[in-house]
């Protein structure tokens, strides 16, 4: 009974999709491309350069006010995330002026932050691809219906102009379809990316009071 249901539900899909013409091959092929990127890049935000930035933050805390740079350091080179690789340069000269410490974390802020917001551009892109080729297979669909129904006999009039319309909304609701899903992953990964790239702007002041304390009691 599941696989009757499984097979009735997949031949409905081949059908849906053979009946939208080229450009829902072409919708699917753009759609897969976004979803590929996504899974990328949530991939990469959440495993690799994200991290607890007020738990990592409170660890290094504890070094550094117990006069423990090193450990901090090491604390920072034990993860490939984004804001422990930035303090990592700022902690590495602790031991000079607030304005170097400063250029140091700006200079890595500058490296990273690209890394966070790579290809999400693109996700937009695809969206905006998705809906113009829907657009594009239902203009075509109607073009073609228009022009069968003129010339067709009467008798196959009804039937064309079905065939025709099917088509132009089949692309329509999957160039929607695609745009939508791909949008909704887009702003996702954008805050996603923000929340990393926020925490590393909000954690590098938070560092630099550290350290500046830490001066002023040295001196």
């Amino acid at each position: 009974m599941e696989a009757t249901a499984v097979s009735t539900s997949m031949n409905g899909i081949a059908q849906f999709i053979q009946s939208g013409g080229i450009f829902m091959w072409v919708i699917l092929l753009i759609w897969a491309i976004g979803v590929a990127i996504a899974i990328e890049r949530f991939s990469k935000l959440s495993f690799k350069l994200d991290v607890d930035g007020a738990s990592f933050m409170n660890e290094l805390q504890r070094y550094i006010l117990s006069n423990d740079i090193q450990g901090a350091i090491r604390v920072c080179s034990g993860s490939v995330a984004a804001l422990p690789r930035v303090l990592k340069s700022g902690l590495k000269r602790s031991n000079q002026s607030t304005a170097q410490v400063q250029n140091a974390i700006d200079a890595t802020a500058l490296e990273v932050i690209p890394k966070i917001e790579l290809r999400l551009n693109y996700l937009q892109l695809i969206a905006n691809i998705s809906t113009l080729f829907g657009l594009l297979g239902t203009i075509q669909g109607l073009i073609e219906t228009f022009t069968a129904v003129g010339s067709a006999d009467p008798a196959q009039k009804q039937e064309l102009l079905a065939l025709g319309i099917s088509k132009a909304m089949n692309t329509t609701f999957l160039g929607l379809l695609a745009a939508i899903t791909v949008m909704m992953l887009h702003a996702f990964l954008a805050s996603k990316s923000e929340k990393i790239i926020n925490e590393i702007d909000e954690f590098s002041v938070k560092l630099l009071d550290l350290l500046g304390t830490k001066q002023e009691k040295e001196n």
